[in-house]
Formats: C-alpha cells, structure tokens, sequence
C-alpha cells in the first residue's frame, strides 16, 4: 500500500470553527470506532479541549469484540476519562444523558444557585464515518441531523435541540493534517473514514484480509470459504483465493478481484464476518 494522506481544505475550515465553539461548550462528546478505538481518535482533540469535561463514546461496539471493547473501556477509564460503549443504531439514549448529566452537574448546580435553569450545550466530535448524526439522532429520538454510510456527509456544524435544557452541536468529520501512523491510516481506510474512491480497493482489501487472517481467522475463512492454505498465500492472491472461495468470476473464468474488494470491504464494515476489533490493548500500532 502507498502512503494514506486525504485531508480536504474543508477540514481545515472545520478545525479552526471547532476551536472557536469550544469556547461556547460545556463538554464535549468524542465518537471513536470500537473496532479501532486509538486510529479512530484525533490526536489533536484532548489539547483543543483543554479543561473541558470530555465523555469519549466507543461507537459500533455491536460490531467489535466485546470483550476487547470492554478492555478499551477500562483501559480509557485508568487514564480518568469517562468512556462507555455504544451503538447509535439502538443504544439506550439514557445511558448518555446520564453521562451528561454527571459531567455537567457542577456547572448547573452553579447557575442554579444563581437562579438560572441552564441549558447544557455539548458539542458532539469525530473522525468522518464515525456516526455523530446517527448518534445524535437517536438522542433526539428522530431524524434531525444527515447521515450516511460514507465520510463527508456532515459538512458544517449544526445545533440540534434534543429538549429545553439540552442542545448538542453535530459537526463535521475531522481528521488531523498528516496520517503518519502507517497502521493506523490503514485502520481508518479499511473502516471508511477514508473515502474509498482516492484508494486502490484492491490493495486495500487484499491488505484486510492479510490482517484479519491475523486476527480473527476463523471468521474470515468461514464467510469466504477459503482452506488453510491461505494462511501461506501471499498477500497479492488473496483476492483471488475469496473470488475462488465465493465463485466470483468473469467471462473466461478470470477472478471478478475489483467487486471481490468491494464485497470484502462493505462485508467487514457491516459485520457481516463476525464482531471484530482491530486493535488491542498495547499493540494499537
């Protein structure tokens, strides 16, 4: 694979307006991808935050390891941060509120003592593709902000009133200026925080099912009905090993690898070869 390196003028924009509305914020919500908890965090975030309470959810964790998750919840909590596990497709939205709630109370209690019934304003933050409006809207309870299975969608910050003492500001998908962790832009591509169309599918799933090989063989074997010889194959067959595994072939019986990819990385993305995580405690690079 050739260095990952997408960063949009957009992002630049959005950066500088996120800095900006911190100064408006209470807290700040931080969606990472359970599945990749420390490639699908913006390095940049907890500095922009400074002494704001910070609630970090780990997103999609229907689609990880469970119990690699709950080490990442655990592992996050001894650093002092607040973390929970969530899925925004169908997470209870009380466990959040709750969570808000705690982090904000000092601060309501403050103004109340003024006489003051605040709102509590929470700006929602994350990668692209990490699901900020589908969370959101399901803290809403309906369809508010725009969501979308692919990065990009989001493109400017938008204040959602979820009831009268409590607003959160939807903003768009970040990601920092330079992906220097090799491993760790991989991860984002290969969950599609990237967009896939500035990448070669090809290479990219090739590299997928390389690691989940490592990972989590039996999942991957199973739902492309390979043998164990492709533990032994090398990297640049593997499409070819899936098309064989699934009969994906063209006029001739060539290897169809271009929708191979395609179905390899849409099948990871939604779950479909099992829950599983890409990093674990301690090897996240």
């Amino acid at each position: 694979m050739s260095e990952i390196n997408w960063y949009p003028g957009h992002m630049a924009k959005t950066r500088r307006e996120l800095e900006k509305q911190l100064k408006a914020v209470d807290a700040v919500i931080e969606l990472c991808d359970a599945r990749a908890p420390y490639a699908t965090r913006n390095p940049d975030l907890q500095r922009m935050a400074g002494n704001k309470q910070h609630i970090l959810i780990l997103n999609k964790s229907d689609l990880a390891d469970e119990s690699v998750t709950g080490s990442w919840v655990r592992h996050y909590k001894s650093q002092g941060l607040t973390a929970i596990p969530f899925r925004s497709t169908g997470g209870k939205a009380k466990d959040i509120f709750r969570l808000i709630e705690d982090a904000c109370a000092e601060r309501v209690e403050r103004m109340k003592a003024r006489g003051v019934n605040k709102t509590v304003r929470v700006m929602v933050v994350g990668i692209p593709n990490v699901g900020k409006s589908t969370f959101i809207n399901r803290l809403k309870g309906q369809a508010v902000a725009k969501a979308a299975d692919r990065p990009g969608v989001t493109r400017s910050n938008q204040w959602v009133k979820i009831n009268p003492y409590l607003e959160l500001l939807d903003t768009p998908g970040m990601l920092w200026p330079k992906l220097d962790d090799e491993q760790a832009a991989l991860r984002l591509a290969f969950l599609g925080s990237i967009p896939d169309d500035i990448m070669d599918n090809e290479s990219l799933a090739a590299e997928l099912v390389s690691q989940l090989l490592v990972i989590q063989p039996e999942a991957v074997m199973s739902r492309w009905k390979l043998d164990e010889s492709v533990k032994t194959c090398p990297k640049d067959a593997l499409l070819e090993a899936c098309c064989r595994g699934r009969g994906l072939l063209l006029s001739g019986g060539r290897y169809d690898t271009l929708r191979c990819a395609h179905l390899v990385l849409d099948e990871f993305r939604g779950g479909k070869m099992g829950r599983i995580t890409l990093e674990r405690i301690g090897a996240e690079a």
